[in-house]
């Protein structure tokens, strides 16, 4: 449903053809679009044929194409010559779902045996939708409040009610909000849970916006309303104070490990694209000594921050808090100085364009007093002396 809404929106299916056939799985399946009816309303439905073997039910829990295991899709996905956002977009997808799965069924996420969204139609309906955002250069996604739906449905470990465990646990790591409108039916896949769980901002009302165009995306099922995924594409309409950021707060007390893993977990977060990492000296139970390590991520970077934190520390478990901040609108200039060029970051609020911070760069500033012997305190000041004369 998410890539006919996509191409209701004008992302042209040879594009996606084209771009899917690197991930190398293309005898598995054959991608078409056409325009269909839903209760009144003209959509795109996007048909994603597996040709290994047909199945009579092409929803979502699939039994007709292999399983595969997390390290298989990533390797897909990675070996796949797709821009750059599209792969760190898709990785993420498959490890939040990774991360689900395993709480769902108590293992390792790299232990995960997709059963259902490690098939085929699965990863081309994650990395197409991905694709998909990327052409349309959507920089933020919202999603509103999500339907439970009711009854059970037939999955690879027998009947499970609606919503399936991996559904809820995903509502549940995101803190989504939800609601029952009556349907006992399956409304949200794993699949589709999966995709708005990582790349969506917050869920709930839409923010302010200048909209532009609408897509529909059919799914299968004939439905008491129209079963569809409305996707709006617009210009979010700046705040009028301070623009307002929703990011994740990851947090884990930390007693047994040796501090130099720290520095070393916080330089690869950095590098992972963190908005910020720093740690505490904490008082823990029995007078014990530890270190409280706090990481401020896009929520799009959740998942792979807390793999990073498993993967090096001794933690057992990470606190997870959805929060807004209010930020300045920031940009980076450039002055010239007889000791060579220093960039400054300024930040100032949209509402009086005025400069609220202006602060030379770091590195910069200590590249010049290293070159030339000069105190690094002498040239911030310079910086700054010369960019306020100019302004």
């Amino acid at each position: 449903m998410c890539l006919g809404a996509l191409v209701d929106l004008g992302v042209p299916l040879e594009y996606l053809i084209a771009q899917l056939k690197t991930l190398g799985i293309e005898d598995e399946y054959q991608l078409r679009a056409e325009k269909v009816h839903r209760r009144g309303q003209i959509a795109t439905k996007v048909h994603v044929d597996v040709t290994a073997e047909k199945s009579a039910d092409h929803h979502h829990h699939h039994h007709h194409t292999p399983a595969r295991h997390l390290p298989e899709i990533e390797n897909l996905i990675k070996q796949a010559n797709l821009p750059q956002k599209v792969q760190e977009w898709s990785l993420a997808v498959f490890q939040q779902l990774a991360i689900a799965e395993g709480a769902v069924h108590g293992i390792a996420p790299e232990k995960v045996h997709f059963h259902e969204v490690g098939a085929t139609d699965a990863i081309i309906d994650i990395v197409g939708t991905c694709l998909g955002l990327d052409w349309l250069s959507v920089s933020e996604l919202y999603c509103s409040s999500l339907p439970t739906g009711g009854g059970t449905v037939q999955a690879a470990h027998g009947r499970l009610p609606v919503p399936v465990p991996a559904v809820v646990q995903l509502f549940s790591q995101r803190q989504v909000t939800i609601y029952s409108n009556g349907i006992e039916a399956e409304l949200v896949t794993p699949t589709g849970a999966a995709i708005v769980t990582t790349l969506a901002k917050s869920f709930g009302k839409p923010p302010k916006m200048q909209l532009e165009k609408v897509g529909l995306g059919a799914g299968t099922k004939d439905l008491p309303i129209p079963n569809l995924v409305r996707l709006w594409l617009g210009k979010k309409t700046p705040e009028k104070l301070d623009e307002i950021e929703t990011v994740a707060v990851l947090e884990t007390q930390i007693d047994d490990l040796n501090p130099q893993a720290i520095a070393y977990l916080s330089e690869a977060l950095l590098q992972a694209g963190v908005l910020d990492v720093f740690s505490q000296a904490i008082t823990m139970k029995k007078s014990r000594l530890g270190i409280l390590l706090t990481v401020i991520c896009a929520l799009d970077k959740i998942a792979i921050c807390e793999n990073m934190i498993f993967q090096e520390t001794t933690t057992l478990g990470i606190r997870r808090t959805i929060q807004e901040r209010s930020i300045l609108k920031r940009e980076i200039q450039s002055i010239n100085t007889v000791y060579g060029q220093i960039r400054l970051k300024v930040a100032y609020k949209e509402s009086i364009n005025q400069p609220i911070t202006v602060q030379p760069e770091y590195e910069d500033c200590a590249a010049i007093a290293r070159q030339h012997h000069l105190p690094w305190r002498f040239v911030h000041q310079m910086a700054l002396a010369i960019w306020q004369e100019k302004n």
